[in-house]
């Protein structure tokens, strides 16, 4: 990936995910749009850092620090998620939620990104 490619790369992992992380709340039965909105929010939030950081380690060190920064952020990005989660009360179950959630995101876009 280019530098110059960095905003489309940001913008289209940020869409995906959120795409993902609602489906995968409406699956499992979050309905109320309050707290669809929330989880879009978080997602406008821990995103945008989570992949910043990691590609600016990829790039200026190796892909190794950015395989070691992803796993980092992904576990801080959980956490923050269910912390707001709790704050909000999206679910009874904050951790399990942001959990779930951020999994989901995580493997299915490592899928789309192996496919693609």
């Amino acid at each position: 990936m280019y530098i110059k490619d960095l905003p489309i790369y940001m913008l289209r992992s940020l869409i995906i995910t959120i795409i993902i992380e609602v489906v995968v709340a409406l699956i499992i039965g979050i309905k109320n749009k309050k707290y669809i909105i929330n989880i879009i929010l978080v997602n406008i939030l821990t995103n945008p850092m989570v992949n910043s950081i990691s590609v600016y380690f990829n790039f200026y060190y190796s892909i190794m620090a950015g395989d070691v920064s992803i796993l980092i952020l992904e576990i801080l990005a959980f956490m923050i998620e269910a912390y707001i989660y709790k704050l909000t009360k999206v679910s009874k179950y904050p951790i399990k939620l942001s959990l779930i959630l951020n999994i989901s995101s995580y493997l299915i876009g490592l899928l789309i990104n192996y496919l693609f």
